[in-house]
């Protein structure tokens, strides 16, 4: 049953494979009935919940409050800023009709075509359109500025392909919406959000990553510019993993929002907006796991230990559970997430392998044996070492384990990272690494054709401007025309 739990096709033989199976293996989400959406299991979830409660913390510490919107925005309103329409018109679900009824034919249940709404109604692939048209009602002085929203919620994006966290129709995410009275105040919120996600990214996730500003093709629907974090899964592609966007007046021109300045004067408002989602999840996934299962990071590992009994009987068992209950006392006195597995209704071996699969950074193995020698075996996730260690201060020992699991994955990721991050100066040499994927800094001319060119081509795409690296002048690798700077091309998820 162990080796079944374990049984993994290998990353090296069918990347897509092995992370659709660790999904399901290490009880994270599962399909449902529902084209393109998934269920999130009580496992899955308590990661989502520690990403969302760590994120929310850093929110509030920045000064944001939460707020909720609804699920359901007029047509009309989607429609009232161009660019943002045209890039969301083939993701939309439309709600067209409020009533069921029975078939008088006897063919079930039918929509009932009398119940037409006199407007259509979509449900939110993001929520700028009803949010600033909001806004018009809270927004009349310079006094009233900034407002600095952020949504916890769900959105639905009709996507053909998906794939469990990381594309899928409906996910959930977070939604921050902020007004302003300069351009240069929501400039400075746009990057600010920008370095939170960074902060998180690699201080919680372990996940390393590039900070940057998207291309003019690749920018968010309706933004002046769109700010990223790029990270890097083991197969070499690209994952954009939060996203800040300076929305300009857009918005506020499209609903007419504006306020009376110090001069008494009218003017609309700056505006920005900035997310992440449930795709996060997925970096977590394909950043640090391998073939035995999920690899956690203990910042966001719901069970940071598991202390594990072996024993023949319930006298011995008791015995254990005696010496236990201390440890486990003590772990959470430290902020430890402990679990203490005396079911009796599985093996140790069984155990074993499935926190192993479910990627608990820290597992203490703890046995008659062990009692009498005044030891504990103890097995770290991320190298798979096990060693005999003392159990007279096996907590803080654990605690100091867990920090430096946390520092090695960044580490490992970091260094993966760097070596799959390489220079193309012309195009055949880039066709050429890009069969090898990873990051490719690369010049480019600075216009979309010759983008959207290499895109067709390659299927690559520009990840990032990125802020720091090599600025020096050179030439297009396609077209030969100047190029101000290399930017980073790679296949994405």
């Amino acid at each position: 049953m162990a080796k079944e739990l374990k049984n993994f096709t290998k990353r090296s033989d069918n990347y897509s494979q092995w992370y659709n199976e660790l999904v399901v293996k290490a009880d994270l989400a599962e399909q449902s009935a529902v084209r393109g959406c998934m269920v999130i299991k009580p496992y899955g979830y308590a990661i989502w919940e520690k990403m969302q409660r760590t994120l929310d913390d850093m929110f509030k510490a920045t000064g944001h409050q939460n707020a909720y919107f609804p699920l359901l925005i007029p047509k009309s309103f989607l429609c009232r800023e161009a660019e943002h329409v045209e890039g969301f018109a083939k993701e939309c679900a439309v709600v067209t009709h409020y009533r069921l009824k029975n078939d008088p034919e006897g063919n079930g249940v039918v929509v009932d075509p009398e119940a037409r709404l006199e407007e259509e109604l979509i449900i939110r692939p993001t929520s700028e359109t009803i949010i600033w048209n909001t806004y018009k009602n809270w927004i009349h002085s310079y006094r009233d500025l900034p407002i600095l929203i952020n949504q916890w919620a769900n959105v639905m994006r009709w996507e053909m392909r998906t794939r469990m966290f990381l594309r899928t129709a409906e996910f959930l995410w977070q939604e921050g919406h902020t007004a302003h009275a300069t351009r240069e105040e929501a400039e400075a919120e746009a990057r600010k959000m920008l370095e939170v996600y960074a902060d998180f990214a690699e201080n919680y996730m372990a996940v390393p990553v590039i900070k940057g500003v998207k291309s003019p093709n690749e920018r968010f629907a309706g933004a002046v510019d769109t700010f990223t974090i790029e990270a890097m899964m083991q197969d070499g592609k690209a994952l954009q993993s939060g996203t800040s966007h300076f929305l300009g007046q857009n918005f506020a021109k499209a609903f007419d929002v504006t306020y009376i300045n110090k001069e008494n004067k009218p003017e609309y408002v700056w505006a920005t907006s900035w997310g992440v989602s449930t795709r996060l999840m997925g970096a977590l996934i394909m950043t640090h796991s391998d073939d035995n299962g999920l690899v956690l990071p203990p910042h966001l590992a719901p069970i940071q230990v598991v202390i594990v009994p072996i024993y023949k009987d319930a006298e011995g068992l008791a015995k254990i559970s005696e010496r236990v209950a201390g440890i486990v006392a003590n772990l959470r006195a430290k902020g430890v997430s402990v679990k203490y597995d005396d079911a009796d209704n599985k093996r140790p071996g069984f155990k074993f392998a499935d926190y192993e699969v479910k990627g608990v950074p820290v597992r203490l193995a703890l046995g008659a044996r062990d009692l009498e020698n005044g030891t504990v075996e103890v097995m770290r996730r991320d190298t798979l070492e096990k060693e005999t260690l003392p159990l007279e201060g096996i907590e803080q020992t654990v605690v100091e384990m867990l920090e430096d699991i946390q520092k090695n994955l960044l580490v490992k990721a970091r260094k993966y990272r760097d070596e799959m991050t390489t220079t193309a100066d012309t195009y055949e040499e880039f066709k050429e690494k890009l069969e090898k994927g990873g990051f490719i800094l690369a010049h480019w001319d600075g216009t979309p054709e010759t983008e959207e060119k290499i895109k067709e081509e390659t299927k690559a795409t520009i990840r990032c401007i990125p802020f720091e690296g090599d600025t020096t002048p050179g030439v297009c690798m396609v077209t030969g025309k100047p190029s101000a700077r290399r930017v980073i091309f790679a296949r994405s998820y």
